[in-house]
């Protein structure tokens, strides 16, 4: 397989009043085309720092990166054009009807007025939201205004998307519809890259987990196998797997426990 992202060393040093803080020390990890990684860790891990940096929203205080064949030290205009992003607070104006937030969003990415809304009803109807055209954004649930979020990413057609905890707060029927969403896109060729705290989202979704503690990787490989080798048993949890992995080997400070 190829990878569609890789790093090296990649570490961000926040200056504060306090002195400088290390959010993420060092990371190597690669993104092979086609799979769904799931990047793992508790709240404050540098999941989403990670992420930002990767997404070109943060320079990186060293290292280096490829994000869809581009360096993203040097290219970052077309690292953005290859890749879509769905933050944990999502970017809808609550005003806004979904018809015009999606066709706003092609017209963005430079599509003229017809290809954009052409664009805007084929995501509609792609990810369910055709009966929902005209309502203003404040008008939708929770996992509606999820798929709207991940509809806009998509405009633009991106290689790689990115996904920072895009089930937080949903309910469990809104949960399982997007994970289903997830699958799907995954299967129409876009690599996905998914940050999550939910362990059964990292199990049910990712091909291959990252699991990172204090900005740096602690574990990898795919779920069964990080199962098999810190839990005993391909059949263990990964509440149980991962209590094993961050029990091993010296520790700056406890960690913090993930959310189920």
């Amino acid at each position: 397989m190829t990878a569609i992202l890789s790093t090296h060393d990649l570490a961000l040093t926040f200056s504060t009043k306090r002195g400088p803080v290390e959010a993420v020390r060092g990371i190597d990890l690669a993104v092979e085309q086609g799979e769904i990684l799931g990047f793992l860790g508790p709240n404050g891990a540098g999941k989403s720092t990670t992420l930002r940096m990767l997404t070109t929203l943060l320079a990186p205080t060293r290292g280096t990166a490829t994000v869809a064949g581009h360096d993203l030290a040097t290219q970052p205009r077309a690292v953005r054009r290859k890749i879509g992003y769905v933050a944990q607070s999502g970017g809808l104006d609550p005003q806004e009807r979904v018809r015009s937030e999606l066709v706003l969003q092609g017209r963005f990415y430079r599509l003229s007025r017809a290809e954009a809304e052409a664009r805007a009803e084929e995501l509609a109807v792609d990810l369910d939201l055709t009966e929902l055209l005209d309502r203003t954004c404040a008008e939708l649930s929770g996992g509606q205004r999820r798929r709207l979020d991940i509809a806009m990413a998509l405009t633009h057609r991106p290689a790689l998307l990115f996904l920072d905890e895009p089930t937080t707060g949903l309910d469990p029927g809104s949960r399982a519809d997007l994970w289903e969403l997830v699958r799907r896109i995954r299967d129409e060729g876009t690599t996905i890259f998914l940050t999550t705290h939910y362990l059964d989202e990292a199990d049910a979704l990712a091909d291959r987990l990252v699991i990172v503690d204090h900005g740096e990787v602690v574990a990898e490989g795919t779920p069964a196998a990080l199962k098999e080798r810190y839990g005993g048993s391909p059949e263990a949890t990964l509440q149980d797997t991962f209590i094993a992995i961050t029990g091993h080997g010296p520790r700056r400070e406890e960690p913090a426990p993930l959310t189920v």
